[in-house]
């Protein structure tokens, strides 16, 4: 006999352990199928929102920022502080995405440390996943489960999605790569442990940014890269060494890809929703992922409920529909940002003189923290709009007048 679960969530981290919190407190039989030890690299910035839309406790902040620095190509630095009231949460993966999965389990999911193998049908078409639980005897045969429904949430590199959505889609992505470091919680060597550096050099990532973001008595030094062949660890141990931490002792190291375009679809129209780096849910330009993880992996667990409940497969199209209402234009936002103001350093140099603007300042914070464009201030938005005109028609000249010219080293 094979174990049936109305759900079957495979992954996790923030989306997955969401969904399948969500599930369980709806009173659904789920399991949560997880590939322990993994942890995904991550600066671990989270909004003040978060912990207010998902219930999670103070306490799992390892410390909180106040401010944030971008360092321009020519070692230009910006601060901008949060404000009044506001804050940059900070989490350590490790301890929070396990915080979840526990929290889940303690409501009702049944988890297993395992890994995903195939989907597969049983014989009246239900879903069959297939997984090899943690510490299998290599070449056994998998273990499986029938599943009313599956949700996948297991990252960039999804099997679901392989699995089960058309495979002519190809999401863009960055390789990611971070040292996590042991640090005095004061800072060091001018590095603040209450502020989030952000480096817009092309020396550390010629197409996104490198970072230092604090974690309390820990440091989370990391780059990102969409450029084949970029050196990623290289990247690392050259930003180390300028910034002063090589005698600092490394607690851990880890790398994946980082989505950063939402898929075009989420589900197969039968009994499959993906969430989270699955669905592509990871902000342009920023790289932030783990509320969008969570809200995504909470809209997956509706629509799947609603699935479960009606048999309707339509339902699990609301949950794209929903992610991309709430959030679809400030991804489109940040997709232009970073198509526009990544590409070069001359472009990244302009990047962050404009960040110098107290009004960007002011409603960049205030969209972070609330997740949303913000619509006040229309004065601020008409001001930020001419400067951004100006350095566009600025570029666009300069680029003219280089036609021809040899390119820099």
């Amino acid at each position: 006999m094979i174990e049936q679960f109305d759900a079957v969530v495979v992954g996790g981290g923030p989306s997955g352990a969401t969904a399948a919190n969500d599930l369980a407190l709806a009173g659904h039989k789920v399991l949560l199928l997880d590939k322990a030890g993994r942890i995904k690299p991550c600066g671990g910035a989270v909004p003040p929102r978060m912990l207010k839309d998902f219930d999670v406790p103070l306490s799992l902040l390892c410390t909180t920022a106040n401010s944030a620095r971008m360092i321009s190509p020519k070692n230009r630095k910006v601060d901008m502080p949060v404000g009044e009231g506001g804050f940059v949460g900070m989490v350590d993966r490790d301890v929070f995405d396990e915080w979840l999965r526990v929290r889940a389990t303690e409501n009702g999911a049944t988890r297993i440390n395992g890994t995903f193998e195939a989907l597969e049908r049983d014989s009246d078409g239900t879903a069959l996943i297939c997984y090899r639980p943690q510490g299998a005897v290599r070449g056994s045969e998998p273990l499986k489960v029938r599943a009313k429904v599956v949700l996948g949430c297991d990252g960039g590199n999804s099997g679901v999605a392989r699995a089960a959505l058309p495979a002519n889609e190809k999401v863009p992505f960055v390789a990611a790569y971070h040292e996590v470091i042991e640090s005095p919680p004061e800072g060091f060597n001018g590095f603040e442990g209450n502020r989030c550096d952000v480096f817009y050099q092309g020396k550390h990532s010629p197409d996104f940014y490198a970072w230092v973001f604090p974690h309390g008595d820990k440091t989370s030094v990391g780059v990102g890269s969409a450029v084949k062949g970029f050196e990623l660890r290289k990247a690392v141990a050259n930003l180390r060494e300028e910034l002063g931490m090589t005698d600092f002792k490394t607690v851990r190291v880890e790398g994946a890809p980082i989505p950063l375009k939402p898929r075009k679809r989420w589900d197969n129209g039968r009994d499959v929703v993906v969430a989270g780096d699955a669905a592509g849910t990871v902000a342009p330009a920023s790289g932030e992922g783990i509320y969008y993880a969570m809200y995504g992996g909470r809209v997956a667990a509706e629509a799947a409920g609603t699935f479960l409940k009606t048999g309707d497969a339509a339902a699990l199209k609301q949950a794209r529909a929903k992610f991309m209402k709430a959030h679809g234009q400030v991804f489109w936002v940040l997709g232009m940002m970073q198509w526009f103001w990544y590409r070069s350093d001359n472009m990244r140099e302009r990047f962050v003189k404009l960040c110098m603007d107290k009004d960007i300042q002011q409603l960049t914070w205030e969209a972070y923290m609330n997740k949303e464009l913000v619509r006040k201030k229309p004065m601020a938005h008409l001001k930020i709009f001419m400067k951004d005109t100006t350095q566009l028609f600025g570029a666009a000249i300069s680029a003219v007048r280089n036609i021809g010219k040899p390119k820099e080293a």
